[in-house]
């Protein structure tokens, strides 16, 4: 049994796809979102409950603490271990999620260097002293790609594409190879589109959801747990708009509604990303999801 991937932009109803598939290949389900992984993140992850789960396994979610930051190729490394572990037990491995560079580290031989601690030392005083719209503007210019990618907000991400870039004299994409997988050559992925002014409203809907759920006293929560002592976790959508809001840099409303904003600029990225991996097959909104996956895996020996 291979790999299925289902991926695409955030409020796609992947998760509810996933549960699905997994149910229908006696899969478990490896979480692809680089936010899921934190523990108490939950709301505005839009993270499955316990029984939204409806007995399927999952892996690699609440696995870290929000004031303990994550890299990429810690990722890789636990995500495949969980690969290997859930096909030894004859079972499908499911992996779900948005974040484009975590799926793409699980499937493609991506080589990660080591941070150097000189060149980080130089381009986190950059930051300090010319601020981050600078470095996004140079990593644009030297790594039009990644910058597709990285969310402008995020500087850890910015700092780490520019390091790999001065480090090894090439994009940061450089390593992320468009050719057929090599670590898992017969994965299948899966990816959910939607018309974009649908989108929208569904994102919009959502995070008016998040803040009926208590998403404010959820970040409160959080704050108190350290969520502001590391770079990763607080930079997440809707977590750094209220972590602002607590701050008095903005209302509650105007958090409320740039979370909507960002959130629709990030589904933008995310579709630019996928879009560029032709290994990925197609679902629109009109296609039955669970029949559209289930009729193209039968025609594949390895799914039979």
């Amino acid at each position: 049994m291979s790999v299925i991937v289902i991926c695409g932009a955030t409020a796609t109803g992947k998760s509810d796809l996933a549960i699905a598939v997994a149910q229908r290949f006696d899969g478990e389900i490896i979480n692809a979102d680089s936010m899921q992984i934190y523990r108490g993140m939950d709301i505005g992850t839009a993270k499955l409950s316990v029984d939204e789960r409806e007995g399927v396994r999952h892996h690699l979610l609440d696995v870290l603490d929000v004031n303990q930051d994550s890299t990429v190729a810690w990722y890789q490394n636990l995500a495949r271990i969980a690969v290997e572990e859930i096909q030894s037990r004859g079972k499908c491995a499911v992996i779900v999620g948005g974040t484009g560079l975590y799926i793409k580290s699980i499937l493609d031989e991506l080589n990660f260097p080591d941070t150097d601690p000189v060149v980080r030392e130089k381009l986190e005083a950059e930051l300090e002293r010319l601020g981050l719209n600078a470095l996004f503007q140079r990593l644009e210019k030297l790594d039009p790609a990644a910058a597709i990618a990285i969310d402008r907000a995020n500087a850890r991400r910015v700092i780490r594409a520019l390091e790999v870039i001065e480090i090894t004299g090439k994009p940061f994409t450089a390593n992320l190879p468009r050719q057929a997988s090599i670590r898992y050559p017969d994965a299948q992925q899966f990816g959910l589109v939607m018309e974009r002014e649908t989108l929208d409203e569904r994102i919009s809907a959502r995070v008016d959801r998040m803040w009926e759920r208590g998403f404010v006293d959820e970040v409160d929560s959080l704050i108190a747990a350290g969520i502001t002592q590391a770079r990763t976790a607080q930079l997440a959508l809707g977590y750094s708009q209220i972590i602002a809001f607590r701050k008095g840099l903005m209302s509650q409303e105007q958090a409320r509604e740039d979370t909507k904003r960002a959130t629709r600029q990030y589904a933008r990225r995310q579709e630019t990303w996928f879009s560029r991996d032709a290994r990925i097959t197609w679902i629109s909104p009109i296609q039955p999801r669970l029949e559209s996956v289930v009729a193209h895996l039968e025609k594949l020996d390895s799914f039979q």
